[in-house]
């Protein structure tokens, strides 16, 4: 196998293993949220635990934190709250609806790109727009809820804001591409910290002791801490090495491994017009990844 070769195959690796931890990291959450620890909490512990083990062997990249330019105060907040919203979400809610609810924020991403950074909208663009809005239409649209396609609990509505703070962020990094990977990490993993700190007045809730946890919250805390770092650090490498037209679809495979895993472990299925929304939704962010490589050249 050649050295061009191995690199490709790493980065197809590192998408689709980031894909996985992002698909399955609801889990422990869940396990957290049944041993009494609040969404809130064990995304403060989870992400300080992120931060303590990357300071570790990246401390060094972090000496000119002084010199950072403000765009990424912005960039750690509204990641910050894009994480803790999803989590929150995936906690409560029903894991498929939650993702491909989330999976919408392509649709605000092809938004904001055409009104903030003035990027062109091609027909690919079009097409990802009206699949995404015709897939949540029908994932959504239920006479019980009323007529109105609307998200139909707290945990649903966190989902669509996740998604929006997702687009947001893809947004703000790309106006800040001069910072590094580190720095951007880094942002996002203190933002989640600082906006849960700021959550748990509005959650009614509080941050526990950590000498209130058993030695299996810790070690569930510090599972999830390692699939956030192997999620964040395997797709950067993955997307700094594929096109982004193949890189979306691979990253796709969160959807597959969420539906696996929702199914067997939390006995959770979708509707027949939930798995045709949520089609519609994935065929939207195919046709996103697209208009994005068209964008690119």
């Amino acid at each position: 196998m050649s050295n061009s070769n191995n690199k490709n195959f790493f980065a197809v690796f590192g998408l689709l293993f980031g894909a996985f931890c992002w698909g399955i990291i609801w889990y422990p959450y869940r396990l957290m949220a049944d041993a009494g620890v609040s969404g809130v909490a064990s995304s403060f512990y989870t992400y300080a635990i992120t931060i303590a083990i990357t300071t570790i062997f990246l401390g060094k990249h972090w000496r000119g934190a002084a010199k950072l330019p403000a765009s990424i105060i912005w960039l750690g907040l509204v990641a910050g709250w894009t994480n803790l919203s999803y989590v929150l979400a995936i906690i409560d809610g029903e894991v498929m609806r939650v993702m491909l609810l989330f999976y919408l924020s392509p649709f605000w991403t092809l938004i904001l790109a055409h009104f903030w950074l003035k990027e062109k909208t091609q027909l690919t663009g079009y097409i990802a727009i009206a699949a995404s809005l015709l897939g949540a239409f029908i994932m959504l649209h239920d006479p019980k809820f009323g007529y109105l396609p609307l998200p139909r609990n707290a945990a649903e509505w966190l989902a669509v804001s996740a998604g929006i703070g997702f687009a947001l962020t893809n947004v703000i990094a790309r106006k800040s591409s001069h910072l590094s990977l580190t720095a951007k990490s880094y942002a996002i993993w203190i933002g989640v910290i600082v906006v849960a700190l700021l959550f748990v007045p509005v959650a009614q809730s509080s941050i526990p002791s950590p000498t209130v946890f058993t030695l299996i919250d810790w070690s569930v805390m510090i599972l999830i801490a390692i699939l956030l770092i192997a999620a964040t650090f395997f797709v950067q490498y993955g997307v700094a090495r594929v096109e982004a037209t193949r890189a979306s679809v691979l990253f796709l495979f969160e959807l597959v491994v969420a539906a696996i895993a929702s199914y067997y472990l939390a006995h959770e299925t979708m509707d027949l017009n939930e798995w045709i929304g949520g089609s519609l939704i994935v065929v939207a962010a195919i046709f996103a990844g697209i208009h994005h490589q068209d964008n690119a050249n």
